[in-house]
């Protein structure tokens, strides 16, 4: 999957979606620099996009970037909220506390 996903991206196109199926797809290899690349460029297309926002900070804590990671989330919750996505402001939520605990 990530093969053609990355085939896409070489031949132009750019959008949340693809950048999220990436960012996804490192997240799940363990390769967590290159899919906190990916979600970043996400939120970048789309601000509003919380599990992307809730994906990269998850990258970020597994790279070890305890700053960055808190930040995504806090602002995955902003953006959750924003849309009614309860579910994801609730799972973000639930991170900050874990990391919070664990400082």
């Amino acid at each position: 999957m990530l093969e053609s996903l990355e085939k896409m991206l070489a031949k132009g196109v750019d959008n949340s979606l693809l950048r999220f199926g990436l960012g996804k797809g490192y997240l799940d290899l363990g390769d967590n620099v290159k899919a906190a690349e990916h979600l970043q460029r996400c939120v970048g297309f789309d601000p509003k996009y919380s599990a992307a926002w809730k994906l990269l900070g998850k990258a970020q804590l597994a790279a070890g970037d305890r700053a960055a990671a808190r930040a995504a989330w806090e602002q995955g919750i902003t953006a959750a909220q924003a849309h009614g996505d309860k579910q994801a402001e609730k799972e973000m939520t639930v991170f900050l506390k874990k990391l919070d605990k664990t400082s």
